[in-house]
């Protein structure tokens, strides 16, 4: 277990990572979630040791930690990079922190060989790097921590720099790889979808500060306030300023809706009104469904997925649904919300009062 008590880095006056206080544990992925620039890596090198903390502590099994160097620490870690040593083969690259470690040659021989196995890269261990793809690169970077069974394992958006089909490969075999081992695993990634597949723990990071922390499921749903809101959503969630009086909720350009439930009973006056792409449709699906005319600015295919943006009520929404759907930029085109999928902020975003059940 890693306990951050008030952890902070600053650089001169500049605040690079603001008081954090989590516990990451063993046995579930803690995934770092946040745009480039958020202070992911910068929160990784403090934890890691790779840089001093400027307040706080750090905690791992009870042993204060926070002046004890890298190399002290027993830890890993995996960059979206493929640091690999070129002039050794794959055998050697996984071999290298066991090497250090003094463990004897029959035991160096069976660790790397289970692990290879475990990464599909047996056929590949008399290879060098640079015979490799980068997924069998990006493998033996992993095998290289897998096998050191360090306290601490920190993958740095690992499958970043891979193309989509390795992506999706490595996502579903890591929880296995990682299984069981008795590491903390500490995952950084700026994609939403991904910090959903791999589940365990989240912290939701903007600016240098730690948004939210929980499961991960859990967050998604149900976010504190909108910046956690807009971190955990890609496209980017849309909000607007709305005005709810009795039962009603009503945008400026007039369009007016039932609230129903607990959004219901919030007090009158103004709010954020908040709601995913992909609960904004081009097509009704149910008798409650909100009507949102608007132009077309921009409408992109990916895959088996359509995207549009569009005007309406004086602010862009973003639309992105499956299938594929004729938009026409310049048109007007109707697109249709379920306010049973809205979550509700107080005016400055700070404070969810009320939340959808997407």
């Amino acid at each position: 277990m890693i306990e951050l008590k008030g952890v902070s880095k600053l650089v001169g006056k500049v605040v690079h990572i603001k008081p954090t206080t989590m516990i990451l544990e063993p046995g579930h992925f803690n995934i770092l979630l946040g745009a480039t620039g958020s202070g992911k890596t910068s929160l990784i090198k403090l934890i890691a040791g790779l840089d001093s903390v400027s307040t706080g502590q750090i905690v791992v099994d009870g042993q204060d930690v926070t002046r004890i160097n890298t190399q002290q620490r027993n830890v890993s870690l995996v960059h979206q990079f493929f640091v690999n040593y070129p002039n050794m083969t794959v055998f050697e690259n996984i071999a290298s922190p066991l090497r250090v470690a003094r463990l004897r040659s029959i035991d160096i021989q069976s660790k790397v060989e289970e692990v290879a196995n475990l990464l599909q890269l047996g056929p590949m261990l008399s290879r060098y790097p640079n015979e490799l793809s980068g997924g069998q690169q990006q493998r033996t970077a992993l095998a290289r921590a897998i096998v050191k069974e360090s306290k601490a394992i920190f993958l740095d958006e690992p499958l970043a720099n891979l193309d989509y089909k390795l992506r999706e490969e490595l996502r579903e075999q890591l929880p296995t790889l990682f299984k069981d081992r008795g590491s903390v695993v500490v995952y950084a990634t700026s994609e939403p979808e991904e910090a959903l597949m791999l589940g365990g723990k989240t912290a939701l990071l903007d600016d240098g500060h730690v948004l939210q922390y929980g499961p991960t499921a859990e967050i998604h749903r149900n976010p504190t306030s909108l910046n956690a809101a807009k971190v955990f959503s890609n496209p980017p969630i849309n909000s607007i300023a709305i005005t709810k009086k009795g039962k009603m909720a009503q945008l400026k350009n007039g369009l007016k809706w039932l609230l129903e439930g607990s959004s219901s009973q919030l007090s009158d006056g103004n709010y954020i009104m908040a709601i995913h792409p992909h609960h904004i449709s081009p097509i009704r699906t149910c008798e409650t469904d909100i009507e949102l005319g608007g132009e077309v600015i921009v409408t992109e295919l990916s895959g088996s997925e359509s995207s549009a943006r569009f005007k309406c009520a004086e602010n862009i929404w973003v639309s992105l649904t499956s299938g594929v759907h004729p938009y026409n930029v310049g048109e007007h085109h109707d697109f249709y919300m379920n306010p049973k999928n809205c979550y509700y902020f107080t005016p400055d975003g700070n404070q969810a009062v009320d939340r959808g059940t997407d």
